[in-house]
């Protein structure tokens, strides 16, 4: 068989693509599908050409070469590949420490990169899913309580279109300086968290009262980036508790409040 391989085997319209065997020296033409390319050069062992503007969006073509003689070279596979298209993110936030997040969207299969920002890119392999890909998001420390990065996919058919994908990477809530006023009262007592930091994107409060009981899914009102106001659950028991804050940057530590 004349040809027997091409270099590369998958690629873009504009992809330079190498035609490899024996016996190519009179081709004349290069069959790519249903188009007729002239080659870029000819040799007995190589043929190159370019990858027309009349390719198809996506999928295998058959590619042959036409020889002078009025024969026909055998076929061999070239796959086209699209720009990839992200449409969304199995989460909208990470902790600093990062994470496993999925990407939604298309042109996939022939493997890349997903793109955080600028951080460093994560590769996944080819042959996977053609509309998803799973990834282990790199670590992100924000300059404040949170940040929001880009996300993209780079395949050997191009970059995605940015904009269309946003992380955000929280740091964890922090009431280690946090006072609570009140600090001591009967089960039920509303009381204000302040000086705390980073208390955004809140996803539960829970106190923990001194028998261990912890009482998740408090309600809460935010103030501001550094304080609350929640309420001691009525079935607390007596004795030492703490309060604790959750959002997508983790867990904080207590603060602590004595039931009376």
């Amino acid at each position: 068989m004349p040809i027997t391989s091409l270099t590369p085997s998958q690629g873009t319209v504009g992809t330079t693509v190498s035609i490899n065997g024996t016996a190519l020296g009179t081709t004349v033409s290069v069959n790519f599908g249903g188009a007729v390319v002239s080659p870029a050069s000819v040799t007995n062992t190589l043929v190159t050409f370019v990858v027309p503007a009349s390719a198809p969006c996506s999928g295998q073509v058959s590619v042959s070469t036409n020889l002078s003689n009025g024969t026909r070279t055998n076929s061999v596979p070239f796959f086209v590949i699209v720009r990839p298209t992200t449409t969304g993110l199995s989460d909208t936030c990470l902790p600093a420490a990062g994470g496993a997040v999925t990407v939604f969207g298309s042109g996939f299969a022939s493997g890349g990169t997903v793109n955080v920002g600028a951080l460093t890119p994560v590769a996944f392999a080819a042959g996977g899913s053609n509309t998803q890909v799973t990834v282990t998001a790199p670590a992100h420390t924000p300059a404040g309580c949170f940040d929001t990065q880009q996300v993209t996919v780079t395949t050997p058919g191009g970059t995605g279109t940015a904009g269309t994908a946003l992380i955000d990477y929280y740091n964890a809530p922090d009431l280690t300086a946090a006072t609570l006023t009140p600090a001591t009262g009967p089960a039920g007592t509303e009381t204000t968290i302040s000086d705390a930091a980073c208390l955004v994107g809140i996803t539960d409060v829970t106190f923990t009262d001194s028998a261990a009981t912890a009482f998740a899914g408090l309600p809460y009102t935010p103030i501001d980036e550094t304080s609350i106001v929640t309420a001691v659950p009525a079935a607390a028991a007596a004795g030492a508790g703490a309060f604790t804050v959750t959002t997508c940057g983790g867990t904080s530590g207590p603060a602590a409040f004595t039931v009376t």
